[in-house]
């Protein structure tokens, strides 16, 4: 080829956008690269989370009913099939359980405690606020009862109990009252939980000019949120005054716990800057049911220091994937250094869990958890509760059922300093599924109140033993197996 000859066109290569000129150094990918997963443990596997994932699986029995009509034509049987891949499916376990590792070590009584769970749960923890803690219905319904009748502009409710009988018609005439002398009541009740309000309750309340709403009421065309339900119990007067812990509206929270019809219980009254994150719950589900936006000082008033308590206040939902329950449980265990009281009615914990209760009693705490005992209202949670009982003993925990009546308080104190009260219980359902919403503190003279009262209530309680238990009957070992396929929706 001459010199002067034309050289060949050289076949140009299009560049690619410049949104997908990616060059990340070889270096920057190395420390995008997440850091390795701890295994877990072979003896903290659960097999009945794979039986689970199994027998409960929408697409196996979607598929079952596509074989079952296309290939034999058993009409019913393929009815059926595709009635259980349609239950499975709205019923879906979510069996993933929090992943939670320190990357430093510090205590609960570090600075690091306070920020990093401020950090986790996206709620600072906030001064100016009183605290009263109630036990029992014989102290806490007549405060509740006094402060709904002082409420001059504002009370909303959440709740999910909401029962006909003597403490369901004191409230709703205390609703109605209020009502009819200009105060804003605004009532939002869980559909599953106030099924059984009744309908005279209803007429008092709506005659005299309460709102009352239902949070997702079972509907054809809402049957994908249908178990997510709203397990919040509080009350706010004002925008100023807050009650909230584990009792709902029902006859056997009465009395003190002297007896089975007398339900063992702990409320809590805050007055302060902290009743905001309640107001902000109440007001975010009643937005999402009625489509009513809350403004104003009648529901968010400019509020002065009641007191000297700091106070956390944390919502726990499913929309979003806020599961701070379990963010603010989960911590609490792995940075205590002496001891974790633990007062819950459903003690589910899972594998993970379970581990992290394991590391902390290896570096010296000691865990005692107290729950109900023969006198629990759920077969399901009691059942996957004492499935659970060697792994839980084994693992180090001293485990306690409270035998008087049923214990549905739910309380947590890590190593003196921090406390936890709320309506969380210590299970998958109100981890993943639940509306929750729990009050957390760090005060010496409130955290002690409520050790006096966790070291009263241990007092009633007979301690598991292990090998008692090892020998309960084929028909409790074959409920519990059942119940384990349902564990998730406890």
């Amino acid at each position: 080829m001459s010199a002067s000859a034309p050289r060949p066109a050289m076949r140009s290569r299009k560049r690619p956008p410049q949104w997908r000129q990616i060059n990340f150094p070889a270096r920057g990918i190395r420390q995008l690269t997440p850091l390795p997963r701890r295994p877990m443990r072979q003896r903290a596997r659960d097999v009945w989370d794979r039986v689970r994932v199994i027998v409960r699986s929408p697409v196996l029995w979607g598929l079952a009913a596509v074989w079952l009509a296309a290939w034999h034509r058993w009409w019913p049987a393929a009815a059926v099939a595709a009635l259980l891949s349609a239950i499975f499916f709205i019923f879906r376990p979510h069996i993933r359980e929090l992943e939670m590792r320190l990357e430093y070590d510090f205590a609960t009584d570090s600075a690091e405690f306070l920020s990093t769970m401020s950090g986790l749960t996206g709620v600072p923890l906030v001064g100016g606020n009183r605290i009263s803690i109630y036990n029992n219905g014989e102290e806490f319904y007549p405060a509740m009862l006094d402060a709904i009748a002082a409420a001059q502009y504002s009370v909303t409710m959440e709740q999910y109990i909401f029962t006909s009988g003597a403490v369901g018609r004191r409230f709703a005439e205390a609703f109605a009252g209020r009502a009819r002398n200009g105060v804003a009541v605004k009532l939002l009740v869980d559909a599953v939980g106030g099924a059984a309000i009744g309908s005279e309750l209803v007429r008092i309340m709506t005659d005299a000019g309460c709102q009352l709403r239902w949070f997702h009421p079972i509907r054809w065309y809402n049957l994908h949120r249908v178990n997510n339900r709203n397990h919040r119990k509080s009350i706010l007067i004002d925008g100023r005054t807050a009650f909230t812990g584990g009792a709902g509206f029902q006859d056997h929270w009465l009395g003190a716990a002297r007896d089975h019809s007398e339900w063992r219980d702990t409320q809590i009254r805050i007055d302060g800057p902290a009743v905001v994150p309640l107001q902000t719950g109440f007001a975010t589900n009643w937005l999402e049911v009625t489509g009513e936006a809350l403004t104003g000082p009648r529901y968010f008033p400019v509020l002065e220091p009641a007191g000297d308590i700091e106070v956390q206040t944390v919502l726990s939902s499913p929309k979003g994937d806020l599961f701070t329950a379990s963010i603010l449980y989960s911590l609490g265990i792995l940075c205590a250094r002496t001891s974790i009281l633990i007062a819950n009615p459903y003690f589910v914990p899972g594998p993970r869990t379970l581990e992290l209760m394991e590391d902390a009693v290896a570096r010296g705490v000691r865990i005692q958890a107290m729950i109900a005992g023969e006198s629990s209202d759920t077969w399901l949670a009691r059942a996957n509760s004492t499935r659970l009982y060697g792994r839980i003993v084994e693992a180090g925990v001293e485990l306690y059922e409270y035998m008087p009546t049923m214990l549905h308080q739910k309380t947590m104190i890590v190593d003196d300093l921090w406390a936890a009260i709320g309506t969380a219980n210590f299970d998958h359902r109100s981890f993943r599924l639940n509306e929750e919403s729990i009050v957390s503190l760090y005060d010496p003279v409130i955290v002690e109140q409520m050790r006096e009262t966790f070291e009263a209530d241990l007092q009633r309680c007979r301690r598991v033993d292990l090998n008692r238990w090892r020998k309960r009957g084929l028909a409790k070992r074959t409920g519990e197996r059942i119940a384990a396929l349902l564990q998730d929706q406890v």
